[in-house]
């Protein structure tokens, strides 16, 4: 089974890669591990993506796709695999459909995860770091912690400045622009299940599974 996850940050992606991953055993593509590991092992893919990454630019396409059809032709990936933030484009979404076309493989589904944006700001902006230990909390899921003092060490917690909901409500936008449109993309091709995330995370699997399953 070949499989996508969308979703706008904090729909719960990592969350449901990860149970997806423990039940069925597939190869996790994640564009941010492919990146380090390539930089990490000095791989010319991985030097020309360092480039562009040590001046602050964004890693060009081609160079992304080319990780990613490299890291599909592993052995892990032969029983199946899980697309984790990517694609992020249109742009990347077709280069990814003739990378997959030259390796023989297809993707089976494109599970879209779904939240209200008010919702998403909600859990983006109740997250807290610890000052000391470093310990991340929620102050929705774990309201002891509204107090701003750390359970675990007493420290101060604080929200840091890429949670404020200034911060959060342009990462969405920027989603909006730029991702979302995946979502038409790929209902075009009969691909896409759209599943509402603002249930529990085993609510949201039980969904995910089933179309897995069917």
């Amino acid at each position: 089974m070949n499989i996508m996850l969308l979703g706008a940050p904090g729909a719960g992606k990592g969350t449901q890669a990860a149970k997806i991953i423990e039940d069925f055993g597939l190869a996790h593509i994640s564009t941010g591990d492919i990146l380090r590991t390539a930089v990490a092992n000095k791989t010319p893919l991985g030097l020309a993506a360092k480039t562009h990454m040590d001046k602050g630019d964004l890693v060009p396409d081609m160079v992304v796709i080319g990780l990613v059809k490299a890291r599909l032709q592993e052995p892990d990936a032969e029983q199946g695999f899980i697309l984790d933030g990517f694609p992020r484009t249109v742009v990347q979404a077709d280069a990814l459909g003739v990378a997959l076309g030259e390796l023989g493989k297809t993707l089976d589904a494109v599970v879209s995860i779904e939240v209200a944006k008010s919702a998403l700001i909600e859990r983006l902006t109740a997250r807290r770091t610890c000052k000391q230990c470093g310990t991340i909390f929620n102050v929705i899921s774990q309201p002891e912690t509204a107090s701003g003092v750390c359970p675990e060490c007493g420290g101060e917690l604080l929200q840091r400045d890429d949670d404020t909901v200034e911060t959060v409500t342009n990462r969405l936008e920027v989603y909006e622009r730029s991702t979302a449109p995946l979502i038409a993309y790929y209902r075009d091709k009969g691909l896409l299940h759209a599943v509402d995330g603002s249930r529990s995370a085993d609510a949201v699997f039980s969904d995910i599974r089933s179309i897995m399953e069917g």
